[in-house]
């Protein structure tokens, strides 16, 4: 999976391409595959009250159409992707304007506002194939190699005049169904990601048509901890976008170090949320190394088996990824709370095999604050019997820390 930088929470808005060009070659620097434009590329999109529908280049912020940032990028040996919103329609719009009839509604009564939007009603014929061609036109134009395709409101008194009224939200489904079935195969080699204000359109259906899903748009690792445990139920993580955000989170206001932030999203499919024309360039190099490292072990990560170690102590959580072979694994233990005890105590380590005798070493190194446990020093060798069943001492680590653990089979047990 290509490491992914996502230009929303470095730009939102406000869409300058000098500013942008010179994101997309610290975006290369440090080892991005994938730039996606995100929201505010399209006529009228200066903040979320106006727009969606018109699925035009905004000559006022793009005289040169995309092609410049688009090119760009592509010279950086990176792909190209554009977020857009599809199903969705603001009143504020030129589309709304001229055809108000293709708003899902019930009767002649808009259904309640929801982040100053409503829903395009794609059982109309009409509709349906506007947003068709404005799709083909744009990847044809652009050579877009992935979408994020997002999905920002609720469906409510969704009838359509096509259907004099009657409910339509079954009908709406199969519409969006049969328009990315048809885009896909217009564009096989085409990526597209689910996105519905982060992980709420997140199932087998949409997951059949789309290449990977967004968990949530907080993207601070505390709340990640818990949202990838549980979408990993699902899911598989490689399938899940797990970006890498700024130091303080901008939707918990919360700050983390670098290393925690990048030990997170380590398993998902990797990327950046981050305003890279900030950083000085020894956050740069710190950054380069996590992506070049995610790089070295995507293919341990995106093809192994995952497990989850439940068994625990207070305030740690734990998971990893285990070779098909039980020949390599990667555990994350992650310090969330302060322990109850201190030192935290062990943790098992599913998966391996007990007849093995592995190399134990954390894959990044870390600071213990009070004693180290032996293996820390990245010279243990431990038969998988032993870390299965009596396991690994957590390291005495602060809250908001966690340590990546390596083991590498180095012999069969006689």
């Amino acid at each position: 999976r290509p490491v992914v930088l996502n230009t929303w929470e470095a730009v939102y808005f406000d869409h300058d391409l000098k500013r942008l060009l010179d994101l997309a070659d610290r975006a290369a620097r440090v080892g991005v595959e994938r730039f996606v434009l995100d929201d505010g590329w399209f006529t009228g999109r200066r903040d979320d009250s106006a727009g969606l529908g018109d699925w035009h280049v905004d000559a006022d912020v793009w005289p040169d159409g995309l092609h410049p940032l688009a090119e760009r990028v592509r010279r950086l040996g990176m792909q190209f992707g554009l977020w857009m919103e599809p199903e969705m329609i603001n009143p504020d719009s030129g589309l709304a304007r001229a055809h108000p009839e293709w708003i899902l509604q019930t009767g002649d009564r808009l259904p309640p506002p929801a982040r100053r939007q409503q829903v395009l009603d794609l059982t109309n014929p009409g509709a349906y194939a506007h947003i068709k061609e404005r799709l083909l036109a744009l990847v044809t134009e652009y050579g877009l190699d992935f979408i994020k395709w997002d999905h920002n409101r609720d469906l409510v008194d969704a009838g359509s005049a096509v259907r004099e009224g009657r409910a339509s939200v079954h009908a709406q489904t199969l519409a969006v169904y049969r328009l990315l079935d048809e885009l896909r195969a217009a564009h096989p080699r085409l990526e597209i990601e689910s996105c519905s204000s982060g992980g709420a359109r997140v199932d087998l259906g949409i997951l059949e048509r789309t290449d990977r899903v967004w968990a949530s748009d907080c993207i601070d690792p505390v709340e990640r901890q818990q949202i990838m445990r549980w979408t990993a139920q699902l899911v598989p993580p490689e399938l899940v976008g797990s970006h890498i955000g700024a130091g303080r989170s901008h939707t918990t206001g919360r700050r983390h170090d670098l290393a925690f932030r990048a030990a997170t999203a380590f398993f998902g499919h990797y990327g950046i949320e981050w305003d890279l024309t900030s950083l000085a360039d020894a956050e740069l190099d710190e950054l380069a190394g996590w992506i070049s490292l995610h790089k070295r072990h995507r293919r341990l990560l995106h093809t192994g088996t995952m497990v989850r170690l439940d068994d625990t102590p207070e305030g740690v959580r734990a998971h990893g990824v285990v070779a098909p072979d039980a020949s390599e694994a990667l555990y994350e233990i992650a310090v969330l709370d302060r322990p109850a005890t201190w030192p935290p105590g062990l943790v098992r380590l599913a998966g391996i095999d007990r007849d093995t005798v592995y190399r134990v070493r954390p894959l990044v190194p870390v600071t213990s604050r009070g004693a180290a446990p032996p293996w820390l020093s990245g010279d243990a060798e431990l038969p998988g019997s032993a870390l299965a069943a009596a396991g690994i001492a957590v390291p005495p680590l602060f809250p908001d820390q966690s340590v990546l653990v390596h083991l590498e089979a180095v012999a069969a047990r006689a």
